[in-house]
Formats: C-alpha cells, structure tokens, sequence
C-alpha cells in the first residue's frame, strides 16, 4: 500500500519510539539475547519501508521537472485593405464676425502707454501756451 504523507519524517520519528520502546522492553524481561517479537519486527519493517520512501522522494524531487513546452503561433497574413475613397473637399468656413473681441493684455499696456504719453504731451501744451 502506498504511502500518503506529506512529510514522513513526523511518522518516522513516532516509528522509532515504539520500536524502541519494543526494544527495550524485551530487552528488560527476557534479556537482550532473545529474539526479535513478531510486533518489533513488524516495527522494524514499516521503519525500512518508511526510510526507503523518503529517499525515493528526495531522488525524485533533486531530478530536474519537466517544463511545459511553450506553444509558439503562427503570424497570420496581414489582411488587405481596400483602397480608401477620397473624401469630399468641403467648402471653407466663413469669417465669424468679431463679437467685440477683449484686448489682450499687451494691447491694454501698450494703450495705456499711448495715453500716458498724450497726457504728458497735453501738459506740456497747456504750460507753454499761459
């Protein structure tokens, strides 16, 4: 029967104590002379059974695993497209006319800098003439 345990070393472990435990019982009433009891011997094999699995899974996982093979597509044929239809010229747009458009700001300076300066010429006008 197969083994199914993740990790055997938990049920290794717990093997090795009742054997020892086997082991030394008999050891203690019939002396260490005696031979093995049928439940110790059974013991000492499922331990044999239970290393040799654990080294057949260590070979198994230290062989390289094989990879899934990548599957490679074909390029399709690029479609062909039909010639495209000139579109119609459309007419130009017409002006806007201008609904009283706002100065820009370079406008507005250079405005206030031709008033500034019409005033400074008014002045002088005004002084020479008294």
């Amino acid at each position: 029967m197969p083994i199914r345990i993740a990790s055997l070393s938990r049920q290794l472990h717990k093997n090795g104590q009742r054997l020892h435990l086997a082991m030394a019982s008999r050891a203690f009433s019939k002396g260490p002379e005696h031979p093995a009891a049928d439940a110790e011997q059974v013991l000492r094999d499922e331990r044999d059974a239970l290393k040799a699995e654990q080294k057949r899974r260590q070979a198994e996982a230290k062989a390289p695993k094989a990879k899934p093979v990548k599957v490679v597509k074909e390029a399709k044929a690029p479609k062909a497209k039909a010639p495209k239809a000139a579109k119609p010229v459309k007419a130009p747009k017409e002006a806007k006319a201008d609904k009283g458009k706002k100065p820009s700001r370079a406008d507005k300076l250079s405005k206030k800098a031709e008033n500034l300066e019409a005033a400074k010429k008014a002045d002088r006008k005004s002084a020479s003439k008294t």
